[in-house]
This record gives structure tokens, sequence and C-alpha cells, in this order.
């Protein structure tokens, strides 16, 4: 297979992967997260059947790559607030009570997994920092909604 077929077949796969999958799920944190868990923790190799059955394991491990590094540069140069909306929309996307999330979260540092391999040293430490504070900062408005929720 040519240079400019496997590049053909790439951007074929990207746009296939947006607009059939990734655009189902709620926001960009969301698809960060369905990216990242689709990577296999040992090779850093992306996996998906579907894609790889009407291109190639190697051609949709490539796309998954570029679309994972495209969405996590979109929530590394996001304003906290932005990062912060998009993290609430994840959080309610989840069948976990929004407390216990972030507890999880941040005791855990599952976080940590959302980041590409082909990623930046600064631009990681940028994203955990602020992924910390938007985590520190949805628990604050959490404790101040319950306490609200107690007092009413």
């Amino acid at each position: 297979m040519s240079y400019a077929t496997r590049n053909i077949d790439i951007e074929r796969l990207i746009t296939d992967l947006r607009s059939r999958t990734l655009s189902r799920l709620p926001g960009d944190f969301s698809r960060l997260v369905y990216l990242a868990s689709s990577r296999d923790c040992n090779t850093g190799k992306y996996y998906h059947d579907g894609l790889a059955f009407h291109f190639s394991q190697n051609v949709a491990s490539k796309a998954m790559a570029l679309c994972h590094k495209e969405i996590f540069d979109r929530l590394v140069y996001a304003s906290l607030e932005e990062l912060i909306d998009e993290l609430s929309n994840y959080i309610s996307s989840t069948d976990e009570r929004p407390e216990d999330f972030l507890k999880s979260w941040e005791h855990l540092g599952s976080y940590r997994i959302t980041i590409p391999s082909e990623c930046d040293e600064l631009e990681a430490d940028v994203f955990l920092s602020n992924l910390k504070m938007a985590l520190a900062i949805l628990q604050t408005r959490q404790k101040h909604a319950s306490r609200d929720e107690q007092s009413a």
C-alpha cells in the first residue's frame, strides 16, 4: 500500500470515526475517555474491531491516535470553565453519583490515562494541573449543593 493510499485511508477513517462514533458521545471529555480506553496500556496501540475490519488494524490505530491527540489538544487549550463544563457533562453521562465519581478520580487519578502517548510533556503537565483544579472546583460546588439541599 502506497503512502498516499494510507493517508487517504486514514483521512476516510477519521471522518468515519468522527461521524459514526465520536459525534454520539456527549462532549470532548467523553470522547477523550473513550479513545483512551480503546488503547492497550502495554503497547499504546488502539483497537476497534469494526474499523480494523473495514480498513486495517494499523490504519485504525493511527487514526484513533490522531483523533485522541486532536481532542486532547482542544481540552488542553480550553479555558478552565470550559474544562469544568466538559468534565461535568462527562460525569453526568455516567451512572455514578457525582460525589463518588469525584472522590474516586481524586483518589485514583484515573484521569491520567486520558493523556495521549504522543504528547508533549508540558501539555500533559498543563492538562493534569487544569484537570486537578477542575475536579477541586466541582467537589467544592458539590459540597455546597449538598449543604444547600440539607438546609432546605
